[in-house]
């Protein structure tokens, strides 16, 4: 029925999906994205891609899969890979993979703050190395999470979902987004605040928006200046909110009291000077890998590729052939668990 070209290795319910409704699949058969050159090739004359957030799908890729290309399906729930005008300008749909993931990832995200602040890698190298002589009343001290500020910068379904556990702390929840969620204010309880406000009183600042032009290096000099000396920064987003130098500096100098990362802004590349930080713990974008999440995931890929070459319109799309442009837009942030700040208060 159609061609469907896959540029990695998913868990096997997608490609089981794609061929019991009659699809043909091509796989790049490896963990290992594919070349620039080995995409082109590999989605020529495809009817559908089964993208990742690594492969750029722009003009170049969409010219190469050709006419008969009708969806782009992004194994993420971020967009910023795929070039959404030009898809909306070929009447390709766009779908992706929102609402399975936001429990594994505010859990990722909660994994790196208490390890930050219970110094939990460190305590790990120390017992590990056979150095450790003992319990001492002042060794590896770190950060008490009950009873602080939590601040949110997106404050969707991830960071209502990473917001609750907050809560499950005792911590009170402060968010900086595009827009009011009156009905996360009123579950959590939150309050809404300008984001200089939010970085200079939070005790931790979690970062769930999506990447755009108004986010990229959202998290630079200034905003890490404005922060607590004893804040923690965490980032399950995306690494390109964050300026990466920036953050080097402010940990090395103490301007902040750590970091936890699961992104990173040139991935998999990581700053050099990061991993010998150490007050970072670092994680290789782990946020959604669980088992249940990830085949969600594929089931959600498959079935918006099947969906869209069937001629429906499957509920995960964010770019619809003949909609309005704007409205993929504002569907992309809040399927995207995230509500995406502006640089101003």
């Amino acid at each position: 029925m159609g061609l469907v070209a896959i540029t990695r290795r998913l868990p096997d319910v997608a490609v089981d999906l794609l061929r019991a409704a009659g699809h043909d699949v091509r796989l790049h058969e490896t963990d290992m994205p594919p070349s620039r050159e080995e995409l082109l090739r590999l989605v020529a004359g495809a009817d559908a891609i089964v993208s990742l957030l690594s492969d750029a799908i722009d003009v170049d890729v969409l010219d190469a899969a050709g006419p008969r290309l009708r969806v782009v399906a992004n194994y993420a729930v971020g967009l910023d890979n795929v070039d959404l005008d030009a898809c909306r300008s070929r009447g390709v749909a766009v779908a992706h993979t929102p609402g399975v993931l936001d429990e594994a990832t505010a859990d990722l995200a909660w994994t790196l703050l208490l390890a930050v602040a219970r110094r939990a890698v460190e305590a790990h190298r120390l017992v590990a190395s056979g150095r450790w002589t003992g319990w001492a009343p002042l060794q590896l001290l770190g950060t008490e999470l009950h009873g602080r500020r939590f601040g949110v910068v997106g404050l969707g379904r991830i960071g209502t979902a990473a917001a609750r556990r907050a809560r499950g702390f005792g911590m009170e929840v402060v968010y900086h987004a595009r827009s009011r969620h009156e009905r996360a204010e009123a579950e959590l309880p939150a309050r809404k605040v300008p984001l200089d406000e939010l970085l200079a009183t939070s005790d931790v600042v979690s970062l769930h928006c999506p990447l755009t032009d108004a986010t990229r290096h959202l998290i630079d000099a200034r905003a890490l200046g404005l922060m607590k000396a004893s804040a923690i920064l965490v980032n399950t987003a995306r690494g390109e909110v964050v300026d990466e130098q920036a953050l080097v500096d402010a940990l090395g100098a103490g301007r902040i009291a750590g970091a936890g990362l699961d992104v990173f802004e040139r991935e998999p590349h990581v700053h050099p000077h990061l991993p010998a930080l150490p007050n970072v713990v670092m994680a290789p974008h782990l946020g959604s890998a669980t088992v249940a999440t990830r085949d969600a995931m594929a089931r959600l890929v498959a079935d918006g590729v099947i969906g869209v070459l069937a001629g429906r319109e499957p509920e995960n799309l964010a770019v619809v052939p003949g909609a309005a442009g704007d409205a993929a837009g504002d569907a992309t942030d809040e399927a995207a668990g995230t509500d995406g700040p502006s640089r101003s208060p």
